[in-house]
């Protein structure tokens, strides 16, 4: 396995459309465990064979640590709902944009042993899948975003989705212990009423 060299944004070959891969060879998996080890070295969770100058439908995927996905001649078969996220791309370095994607897809693929397999994704899964398969034809998700924004302005969008969140925790966990208060009082009330009722 080897390194790549990942293509940035400006490079043309990002642009074109990938060719089918007749057949899965040694070197056809040769290509896929670069990937592979090119995305983890980056950091990515997904990388496209475009992407470091390969024009063939072939990209590789981890949405999960540990649960790799090599799809050989993708095609997403099914597709269903919609839900915005932000997406980053080790092509387009120091950027996050938001994109709408599906929320399920169903996807088949030939396996590293050139077999034909089919895949149910959703979420966080399903956006990778979609994201890598756009590459085959050219797309980079910076053409359908409808927002684009730097690293530290997705951090401060985190930072202050963190504080809303902690606002809000904070207004359940008052909520929860008024509620707590209120029972506490109503079962004295209630032992005061027994006690009442037993001496009369």
């Amino acid at each position: 396995m080897a390194l790549r060299n990942v293509l940035k944004d400006e490079d043309p070959i990002l642009r074109k459309k990938s060719r089918e891969v007749k057949e899965v060879t040694d070197r056809i998996r040769t290509t896929m465990k670069d990937l592979v080890e090119t995305m983890r070295f980056y950091r990515g969770v997904g990388l496209a064979a475009p992407q470091v100058g390969t024009l063939r439908r072939m990209f590789v995927a981890e949405p999960s640590p540990g649960e790799v996905y090599y799809m050989i001649n993708p095609e997403i078969i099914e597709e269903e709902g919609t839900v915005s996220d932000t997406e980053g791309c080790l092509s387009i370095p120091d950027f996050y944009g938001t994109v709408e994607r599906p929320e399920k897809v169903r996807i088949k693929a030939l396996d590293m042993n050139g077999e034909e397999r089919e895949y149910t994704f959703e979420g966080f899964a399903a956006r990778v899948m979609c994201h890598e398969t756009d590459h085959l034809d050219g797309i980079l998700y910076s053409d359908k975003a409808v927002e684009m924004h730097t690293v530290e302005q997705e951090l401060e969008r985190l930072n202050q989705k963190v504080k809303e969140e902690d606002k809000e925790r904070v207004k359940e966990e008052k909520e929860q212990a008024k509620q707590a208060k209120k029972a506490a009082k109503a079962a004295k009330e209630a032992e005061k009423a027994a006690a009442a009722a037993e001496e009369e």
